[in-house]
């Protein structure tokens, strides 16, 4: 039994190496599965974090150059609101003519750009980078269609504009309703400068023309703001609008209650002036 016993002692101890060494086998594989998982997952947030600024710096590059394109924009569409200023008695058809000519090449060149810069992408990320030269071009082309017509260019006419320009693989690029009503809104300033010009000219019709006109417009954009989502910018130009509103009435109404005031130009022969009553007291 002695000897039992000490021989089952000599293998225990000849057997407890054997398991040490098996245990430290299993821990050296298990920390070397970890580190190869911690590696992996290491390296795909390295991934994703690189796609994700590689995504951020493009579309960075993209709002820049739609932030030049839009200023393009802007630029060329305030030369054709100057160019549709200079419409007068005996050049109306020339000066229209030209504006046309001077917006379609805005559409093709510029606008052109503008589309092309944001057609396949959520172009909503990127509204504030393009909204003054679209609130601008809607501007001009909406200024440029009344002085030569008598009414309004509505949206959906000047988004059909736009549709040659864009790839029909691709989402067009259309005007949304928030920045059409906004160029609307500086339609106005425009319509009180042209107004005041035609009375300054003897148009008196044509101004009257021009101030039913934009209160049409001021009334329809007062019912409609306060139901839009997002109006903060359109409730600032709403008080700008009533006081181009205000301006042209006023200036109309003056023409009409002063009227027997009015003293013709220079080499004019009007009857109704008064001065042509006077006695002449030279000798």
């Amino acid at each position: 039994m002695f000897f039992s016993s000490v021989l089952h002692r000599i293998s225990l101890m000849a057997t407890k190496p054997h398991c040490l060494h098996s245990f430290s086998g299993t821990c050296s594989l298990q920390n070397s599965a970890k580190r190869a998982r911690t590696m992996t997952t290491e390296s795909s947030m390295k991934d994703a974090f690189g796609r994700y600024a590689e995504y951020l710096n493009n579309l960075n590059e993209k709002r820049e150059r739609v932030v030049k394109a839009s200023r393009d924009v802007t630029i060329n569409s305030k030369k054709v609101i100057f160019q549709v200023h200079r419409v007068g008695k005996h050049n109306r058809e020339e000066v229209l003519e030209k504006a046309e000519k001077d917006l379609a090449t805005v559409t093709e060149q510029y606008m052109s750009r503008l589309v092309r810069e944001l057609q396949g992408t959520d172009f909503w990320k990127l509204r504030r980078a393009y909204s003054p030269g679209v609130q601008e071009y809607v501007e001009a082309a909406t200024f440029c269609k009344f002085c030569k017509t008598g009414t309004l260019l509505n949206l959906d006419e000047i988004n059909a504009t736009l549709l040659p320009l864009s790839d029909p693989s691709f989402e067009p690029l259309q005007i949304n309703v928030l920045d059409y009503l906004l160029g609307l809104a500086d339609l106005t300033g425009e319509l009180m400068r042209l107004a005041i010009g035609r009375i300054s000219e003897g148009e008196l019709e044509f101004a009257e023309k021009i101030c039913r006109f934009a209160r049409d417009i001021y009334r329809e954009l007062t019912l409609l703001v306060p139901h839009m989502d997002d109006s903060s910018d359109m409730k600032t130009k709403m008080d700008t609008m009533l006081q181009s509103v205000m301006k042209i009435e006023n200036a109309c109404f003056s023409v009409h209650v002063r009227g027997s005031e009015y003293i013709p130009l220079t080499g004019s022969i009007d009857s109704s002036s008064f001065l042509l009553d006077m006695p002449d007291n030279e000798p």
